[in-house]
């Protein structure tokens, strides 16, 4: 099945860009470009794109604009593709509010072009199969944390997501309480976006949530998240957990990989370790996930109804690496009942 999609973006080189190297896949057609909203609008309707490529900082209306009357009119998948700044990172954070599938930066900087349409393709596939219902607001005066644990332990919490992990993290996050197990998470995002999210989701947390550094140490009551464009690993020095944040080639076309941080955790942690799988397209982490399995770790993929794209749960479940298929609503539960 071919996915039908509209470039907008009001940089004519960016458009050239993308649809050289979109092209390039065959299960993808480029029916048209828009260097504004307006012009996008009209594409629209004539057109009938099935995914949307979206700038944020354009002439004549922003792309934040655009996108909150694009949901309300005619919802669409879009993806944002924005400037690798951390201000385009605050805006990709309110456009994925607002109802944008995914974020991705420009190509440059320290993207090649080559590894953004890598990226950028299997993020089109998998706008392509959102279920635009399940992709909603969370109500966050309904996600009070849990009751803190009785005594602390010394498991860590590895967590991978990809489309739609946004939410879902938020969602898991803001119900854990002060003194759960230490987190560390890879969420499919460019650098700077990473830091946003960490950021917001630190405001709305009872656990400290920030970007990860290298050498941090994973303690009770935080967690970190890997920075775009950086591999993050499970360390341990005698008994205390640190991650190394390094460069290093896509791995499952990513990086970070969440491949990688399961595989850091299976060899440093595992007994002591609890794997969770969130939505997302592909097959990023299932493999570590099935040699955390292995090393005695216990893991948790989220089930396909609360899934906004059912891949990366669905493939370590094919591979027999899950203990418990868990709707969202219920991960943080039964994350601490295992701790």
């Amino acid at each position: 099945m071919v996915t039908r999609v509209l470039i907008v973006d009001d940089s004519a080189v960016v458009r050239k860009i993308l649809s050289a190297e979109l092209a390039k896949d065959k299960s993808l057609e480029i029916v048209g470009t828009a260097p504004d909203p307006y012009v996008a609008r009209d594409k629209i309707v004539l057109l009938e794109p099935d995914v949307l490529t979206l700038d944020i900082e354009m002439p004549r209306m922003d792309g934040i604009t655009f996108l909150k009357k694009l949901m309300r009119y005619h919802p669409l998948p879009v993806i944002v593709v924005s400037s690798l700044t951390p201000k385009g990172g605050e805006l990709a954070l309110e456009a994925l509010e607002a109802g944008a599938v995914d974020v991705m930066c420009k190509p440059g900087a320290s993207y090649t072009v080559g590894d953004m349409a890598v990226e950028l393709t299997d993020k089109i596939k998998a706008a392509a199969c959102v279920d635009l219902s399940k992709k909603q607001k969370t109500d966050r005066k309904q996600q009070p944390a849990l009751p803190s644990l009785t005594r602390t332990t010394n498991k860590v919490v590895a967590i991978g997501a990809s489309t739609g992990g946004t939410q879902a993290l938020e969602r898991v996050l803001t119900r854990l309480p002060a003194n759960s197990p230490g987190v560390i998470i890879v969420q499919h995002m460019p650098e700077h976006f990473t830091r946003s999210f960490a950021d917001r989701l630190n405001e709305l947390c009872t656990i400290e949530v920030k970007e990860a550094r290298d050498g941090e140490s994973v303690v009770p009551g935080k967690a970190l998240i890997a920075p775009g464009n950086k591999h993050m690993l499970l360390q341990r020095s005698g008994a205390r957990y640190y991650v190394q944040v390094k460069d290093g080639p896509l791995v499952c076309r990513h990086r970070p990989s969440v491949e990688v941080m399961f595989n850091s955790v299976s060899r440093f942690a595992g007994r002591n370790a609890i794997g969770v799988m969130l939505t997302g397209m592909g097959g990023d982490g299932a493999g570590g996930m099935l040699e955390m399995k292995k090393k005695g770790a216990v893991n948790i993929a989220q089930s396909e109804s609360s899934c906004v794209v059912f891949g990366m749960p669905k493939e370590a479940i094919k591979l027999e690496a899950v203990d418990y298929i868990e709707d969202l609503n219920n991960i943080a539960n039964r994350i601490l009942s295992l701790a």
